[in-house]
């Protein structure tokens, strides 16, 4: 491996094989993102698309996540190169990108992410270099497009539909799984028990992927539904998200503290039991 491949947790756990378990940060703060990089996880998904991170508080999230020596991913908003650009140039060990419809789609999202002549992405940041081992511009130029990861979402019908063409693109590297927008585009939305419908669709992608030799991976709520998806063979696999999770620690410890912890809810995986 090169020293790029060596720095990314997440690359070397995919390498290795089996589950990666890691966090998803919605909350802005650089101690907000090494407290969490300091549980112990292989990466952190820091969420530019759902979460209240603009793009410096992203900047600051990657560099204090590499620092603890775990992989920062980001999310991005939408598949825009320039988004795809603002992550990669910051120093993410990959990219998570959601709305993909098409295998045109994905294609264009990788050319985005890799340098020429795989792809068309810019060179001259140097943000990269901290988040890594501090390596020379160039090496990181001849080495990042072995080592960034390109992680598409599946959660509409029409990239179901298309799935194994997806993951057999060169330079896609992972499917992940967002149950709740996947539910609500085949019109099976996550309201308590996940319809049939949408555990096949889970299923499907997951074979697709490892049919083509990608990993699979999926958003989960808590540590009960992780362990779940790991037992059946999912590579990339979220335990908590911090803004659930801090207010189900309240919840708990208020729970405690009152007297009424017996059948106290968790409010941060209602409505989802992740099966």
């Amino acid at each position: 491996m090169n020293t790029l491949q060596e720095a990314s947790k997440l690359y070397k756990a995919f390498k290795k094989g089996g589950p990666s378990f890691g966090g998803w940060q919605m909350l802005p703060g650089t101690n907000h993102a090494r407290a969490i990089a300091r549980s112990g996880v292989d990466w952190i998904c820091v969420d530019c698309e759902h979460g209240n991170i603009d793009d410096s508080q992203m900047h600051e999230a990657i560099t204090a996540i590499a620092k603890e020596g775990v992989s920062p991913l980001v999310r991005i908003a939408a598949n825009e190169a320039w988004m795809v650009k603002r992550a990669l140039d910051a120093g993410a060990h990959g990219v998570v990108v959601p709305l993909i419809y098409t295998v045109e789609d994905a294609k264009r999202l990788v050319s985005s992410a890799k340098f020429p002549p795989e792809g068309h992405r810019g060179f001259g940041s140097p943000f990269p270099l901290q988040c890594f081992n501090d390596e020379p511009v160039a090496y990181y130029l001849q080495n990042a497009n072995s080592t960034i990861l390109t992680i598409v979402q599946i959660e509409t019908a029409s990239a179901l539909e298309h799935v194994r063409e997806i993951a057999a693109i060169p330079g896609v590297d992972c499917l992940l799984i967002g149950p709740f927008d996947l539910g609500n585009n085949i019109g099976r939305p996550v309201l308590g028990e996940m319809h049939q419908e949408l555990k096949d669709a889970i299923e499907q992608i997951k074979d697709a992927a490892h049919a083509e030799g990608k990993k699979v991976g999926i958003y989960c709520g808590n540590g009960e539904q992780a362990r779940g998806y790991a037992e059946r063979g999912f590579d990339l696999i979220s335990i908590l998200t911090d803004q659930m999770g801090i207010t189900t620690a309240f919840v708990q410890s208020l729970a405690v503290s009152s007297g009424k912890a017996e059948g106290s809810e968790d409010k941060s995986a209602k409505g989802y039991d992740g099966k």
